[in-house]
């Protein structure tokens, strides 16, 4: 099961012990996460719209465009992924001719080169460990292959079925190095984390999975 664990945002500039709380938290999170078998990823989520104030979720239907329509297996396994996630936000499914809201769902994958492949200039690798910052710039030619730089992006709308009126829009995205595959599921749970209420965009939501995502 997906846990939503935190949601982060800008830090203001003037709290640097803020800053540095924030990221013992963080630390903190990703040791326990490493250590019950999971793993954890910074989604950038940006949501938009205004939901009906005192209006329930209600009940959905997916809704395919036409473009969709034309590959209908992979429409489904993203119509799957979306599914918990609209139940945690209080969805339920129903027919078309019954439900509340129509619900559009896409996922894009997008791949790139490492920077690191085939590159001379200035390079290096920087990170933090327990005491403090290491490595350091430097200047080399690298002929090695890394594996390509993957992000995949989740897209949610939500319209009203009577009026067709949007009410709801939202996108969860993620990179990383290699594969994103099994990762659509907490994508959609990490876009509607703060369902129905308007947030700050694009924003941070960590989500913590299990490893073998």
């Amino acid at each position: 099961m997906t846990t939503i664990a935190l949601q982060t945002s800008t830090v203001p500039a003037h709290g640097r012990g803020r800053r540095g709380l924030a990221a013992a938290v963080m630390l903190a999170g990703a040791l326990l996460a490493g250590c019950s078998g999971m793993r954890t990823i910074n989604a950038e989520v940006s949501s938009f719209g205004t939901w009906p104030a005192g209006r329930a979720p209600g009940s959905y239907a997916f809704e395919r465009l036409p473009s969709q329509q034309s590959r209908p297996d992979d429409q489904a396994a993203i119509e799957a992924a979306a599914v918990p996630a609209l139940a945690a936000a209080g969805f339920r499914p129903a027919s078309a001719e019954q439900a509340d809201v129509l619900v559009q769902v896409g996922a894009a994958t997008r791949v790139r080169p490492s920077p690191y492949n085939d590159y001379y200039g200035p390079r290096g690798r920087w990170g933090w460990g327990l005491g403090g910052m290491w490595g350091g710039p430097g200047w080399g030619f690298g002929m090695s292959y890394e594996p390509p730089w993957t992000e995949l992006q989740v897209d949610l709308l939500i319209r009203d079925r009577r009026s067709h009126a949007v009410l709801y829009e939202t996108h969860a995205s993620w990179e990383t190095v290699g594969s994103v595959g099994g990762l659509m599921q907490p994508l959609f749970e990490a876009s509607l984390k703060d369902f129905p209420g308007p947030a700050l965009s694009p924003r941070t939501v960590t989500v913590v999975v299990p490893a073998t995502r």
